[in-house]
């Protein structure tokens, strides 16, 4: 049988799984939700949505481990761009048997360079070349939409969109909050991802993942400094948030001309990730953290009242502050542009991805002390850059060690009000 015939069969297979699963449960909310989200989407790991939809017996679950993953790896070194790629996605939606297949020969977007499942959005981008994405900014709704792809001309209905941002407004700070799918933001959503938020200047911002850093000395503070309260968050519903990055913006305080200078401090990525041999922490599983929210023993609440938990330093209402391992965390500072004389403006070298002048723009670089042992063309290489080149569509470029939530998060904080700052 070839190839394409073999992939079309399994993924009228799954339809017509998935449909029987719908009729079966009957659910008005569970066929909205499928209406809802495109054909390439896949629930994270540990999602109570996808082990309803997935049946393990089927007639591709009993196929030869040995076929199988010749199949897959097949499938995988032919499909490399959207939208085709999606029919790696459909493999992993078979079964469990196909979903750990595809799971081994799958590489992270830091070795292949690609985007498949909603963890590569939290793993390291690749070295050699930054992936490329834009920008869609919808100022009615106040929505920020992130797609793969060089620009919505070039990619049209051929962009794959990676995450998706809502701002909210408050009395002393905004928040983004960042989820897998445009149309659901909401923190008890297993789409949710995790959020950034600013202080009341908005020169100040902190970057939350909604799961713990994988480094295990960071995952074991983070978990040791969680306290009860009884008028805190409540726990039903309710997602972690894991302070990974904060984000400033140095004050303008003689008005003077030019662009915005910012620095970030990566606490989850140490700064050995891009010394010679260093590795930056890359995450495996896309893990659901509502259900790590109940604690282990009981909390003393009032009478009618449900238990509350406060996480101590990642708190919402906290200090921006993180949990950091022994190692000195990365720092991003934005690369100094020069003062064009005949077109008597700054400028940098986008090399052709922005088009627009904007006080947006700008070109993160490694910030690191002689004693660091970081290479001077390290230092120089551009790590993450972004700019306008229409109205309300930017460029988004970034590559290792920053992951696509990073990057965005980042991005996005360019958006909110500075006038402290410009």
């Amino acid at each position: 049988m070839a190839l394409k015939n073999i992939v079309k069969e399994m993924r009228d297979g799954i339809g017509n799984i998935s449909r029987r699963g719908s009729e079966r449960r009957g659910s008005e909310n569970g066929k909205h939700n499928m209406r809802r989200r495109g054909r390439s989407y896949i629930a994270p790991e540990g999602s109570s949505s996808s082990s309803k939809i997935i049946v393990e017996q089927s007639q591709w679950a009993n196929m030869p481990p040995e076929l199988l993953h010749d199949i897959i790896q097949r499938i995988e070194a032919s499909q490399t761009s959207w939208p085709a790629r999606r029919d790696v996605v459909a493999c992993a939606s078979v079964c469990k048997s196909w979903r750990a297949v595809t799971k081994e020969i799958i590489r992270t977007p830091e070795q292949c360079g690609l985007l498949s499942f909603p963890v590569s959005l939290k793993q390291p981008g690749p070295r050699d070349a930054p992936i490329q994405c834009y920008i869609r900014r919808e100022r009615p709704t106040g929505t920020y939409r992130l797609y793969l792809g060089l620009s919505p001309a070039l990619s049209g209905d051929m962009s794959k969109l990676l995450l998706a941002a809502r701002k909210i407004r408050k009395a002393t700070s905004t928040d983004f909050l960042i989820s897998l799918v445009g149309d659901d933001f909401s923190r008890t959503s297993n789409t949710y991802v995790g959020k950034l938020r600013s202080n009341f200047l908005g020169t100040k911002f902190t970057i939350y993942d909604s799961q713990p850093p994988c480094d295990t000395a960071i995952h074991s503070n983070s978990r040791s400094q969680r306290k009860i309260f009884p008028k805190q968050v409540s726990l039903k519903g309710s997602s972690s948030n894991y302070s990974v990055a904060t984000i400033s913006y140095e004050l303008n305080v003689l008005r003077t001309r030019g662009p915005r200078r910012m620095q970030c401090t990566m606490h989850s990525i140490p700064i050995s990730a891009i010394q010679e041999g260093g590795t930056a922490p890359t995450p495996i599983e896309f893990t659901n953290c509502c259900e790590e929210q109940i604690p282990s023993s009981p909390s003393p609440v009032s009478k009618g009242k449900k238990p509350l938990v406060e996480f101590s330093s990642t708190s919402l209402s906290g200090p921006l502050e993180s949990f950091g391992s022994a190692a000195d965390p990365l720092i991003l500072k934005n690369k100094a542009p020069r003062w064009h004389e005949q077109l008597q403006c700054w400028c940098l070298n986008f090399k052709g991805r922005v088009t627009v002048a904007s006080v947006k723009n700008f070109q993160l670089v490694a910030a690191a002390e002689p004693n660091q042992n970081v290479s001077v063309a390290e230092q120089e290489r551009v790590i993450l850059q972004f700019g306008k080149i229409g109205k309300d569509i930017f460029t988004m470029d970034y590559r290792y060690p920053l992951s696509a939530l990073q990057a965005f998060a980042i991005c996005l904080s360019s958006f909110d009000t500075k006038p402290a700052c410009e």
